[in-house]
């Protein structure tokens, strides 16, 4: 590895839910030169105004023009992906959405590149969209950059997503309900994007880190505690079967994700000790879930 610290870092994204809370953790250690890439045409946008408030520069380039990507990456020592999956029309077009940034980060001289990756572990063909991801990660391994994978389980913000309905109090399970699973919240995600770019055990790397790691029943019985009632669950572990196999009732390509997503975030071995802080109690978070429900 150089010995010159990587000090300029571009985030494509970085306006985005989790791109937001990587900005905005670079920015507050101090270390580095921050810039977020966003796509042309040039729009309004207000957490671009509130990071640029906080001295972050704002770019813009056509994805669809190498070109003026190279140009907009040049003195880039690290670019983070936090390209989203909602924005490709189809998960097999997350490789082609991230591909230009991965080839001008290479042509631009470009030191390390984190994928958006940013969550678990898996296997192939356990679903389109991490068969992509894990096709991509290829991709950036071969590329002669720098490299650094960062997965950490589920979103503690999306945990209504994963099937925890604080309005109705109820729970749906697509795994069994003691399996245990990482979860962190996006803005402790952010800060070990930003302190893994400093230390060498990051550098050409998977990481995986973990805000804490619960049984997904004992994630029901914080919901519980915070909202002071007792939930209803149910559970259906046949989701992925149903649908590889077009068993009635199938079930819906969101429901599979999901699936996947629970039974894949089970981290054995976490890398929280290679990091200098300590992350976000999942109470904390799960109270923020339930007021945010009760507004």
């Amino acid at each position: 590895m150089s010995s010159t610290p990587i000090t300029t870092v571009t985030v494509a994204g970085g306006t985005g839910g989790l791109g937001f809370h990587i900005v905005d953790a670079l920015l507050s250690d101090g270390s580095f030169k921050v810039k977020v890439l966003r796509r042309l045409p040039k729009t309004a946008n207000e957490k671009a105004e509130l990071l640029a408030s906080k001295g972050a520069e704002i770019i813009y380039a056509d994805y669809n023009q190498h070109d003026d990507l190279v140009k907009a990456l040049s003195g880039t020592d690290a670019l983070i992906s936090a390209a989203s999956p909602a924005v490709a029309k189809h998960e097999s077009d997350f490789d082609a959405l991230q591909m230009p940034l991965l080839n001008a980060a290479k042509a631009a001289g470009v030191r390390r590149f984190i994928p958006s990756e940013w969550g678990v572990e898996t296997k192939p063909g356990d679903h389109p969209l991490t068969d992509t991801k894990a096709a991509f990660r290829e991709k950036v391994e071969q590329s002669g950059l720098e490299y650094t994978r960062i997965a950490c389980g589920l979103f503690a913000e999306y945990l209504g997503w994963c099937g925890f309905d604080v309005k109705n109090k109820t729970a749906k399970f697509y795994v069994d309900p003691d399996t245990t699973v990482a979860v962190t919240c996006m803005s402790d995600i952010g800060k070990y994007a930003a302190e893994s770019l400093k230390l060498e055990a990051c550098r050409n790397a998977s990481i995986k880190v973990a805000g804490s790691r619960y049984s997904l029943k004992e994630i029901l019985k914080l919901f519980e505690e915070a909202t002071g009632s007792k939930w209803k669950f149910t559970v259906d572990e046949g989701v992925r079967h149903r649908y590889a196999n077009q068993i009635d009732p199938i079930p819906s390509p969101i429901e599979v994700f999901i699936a996947t997503l629970s039974a894949s975030a089970s981290f054995e071995n976490i890398d929280n000790d290679k990091f200098s802080f300590s992350p976000r109690p999942l109470v904390d978070d799960i109270a923020v879930l339930v007021q945010q429900a009760s507004v």
